[in-house]
């Protein structure tokens, strides 16, 4: 399929066939394209959680409303981002650039010390709501490579992150839950399945500045 045709067969699937198990390879180029997501300065302040465990998958349906989507998939992703973010998130980025680019740090001083400066002036709750806008990006990369890919997915948004937390042991990582994308194939009998795509015209929603 075209960029196109993938994004029109991709939907936000109700039911997923529980029968039916990624392979490794596409969860490893899931895994590469989160990694390769663009993110404010480069610093990459989000972490995936692949889950493959139904048994975890069960305890955290009452957890997302209820949805059982959560359970059936193949594997569900968690997109997390630290509980504290600290200077020391910064140092590593800075020293990952040295040793990739061979950047000398009088280049990469001057850099580094505004967003230094730039962090420490912003409270925890503040750099949260950055970093969580980090994991909307990395979300919407994604979703279309699943659809590039042909892997179905359903975004979520509704589900209770402090016991996601609580279950996956979060805090023992500095992380905080804040997206949840089961990915798998969908199922024969999805009502949504063969349901026409519902979008307003391409004219309604683009606008032209000449």
């Amino acid at each position: 399929m075209n960029t196109i045709k993938s994004l029109q067969w991709r939907y936000a699937v109700k039911k997923f066939d529980e029968n039916k198990t990624l392979t490794n390879e596409q969860i490893n180029t899931l895994k590469e394209a989160f990694n390769l997501t663009a993110t404010s300065y480069g610093l990459q302040p989000i972490t995936l959680l692949v889950i493959q465990n139904k048994e975890i998958q069960k305890q955290l349906v009452e957890h997302s409303w209820n949805q059982q989507q959560v359970a059936q998939a193949s594997h569900v992703l968690v997109l997390c981002v630290p509980a504290e973010h600290t200077e020391k998130d910064i140092e590593y980025y800075f020293n990952l650039v040295k040793e990739i680019r061979n950047t000398p740090e009088e280049i990469l001083n001057p850099f580094k010390e505004f967003l230094m400066g730039n962090f420490k002036q912003k409270t925890q709750e503040e750099l949260y709501q950055w970093n969580k806008n980090q994991a909307y990006i990395a979300l919407g990369n994604l979703m279309t490579v699943c659809a590039i890919e042909q892997i179905d997915s359903c975004p979520m948004e509704g589900f209770v992150p402090e016991k996601y937390d609580q279950i996956l042991d979060l805090a023992s990582k500095n992380l905080k839950s804040v997206l949840v994308l089961p990915v798998g194939y969908r199922a024969e009998d999805d009502f949504m399945k063969d349901l026409k795509k519902v979008r307003k015209e391409t004219d309604e929603t683009v606008l032209h500045i000449n």
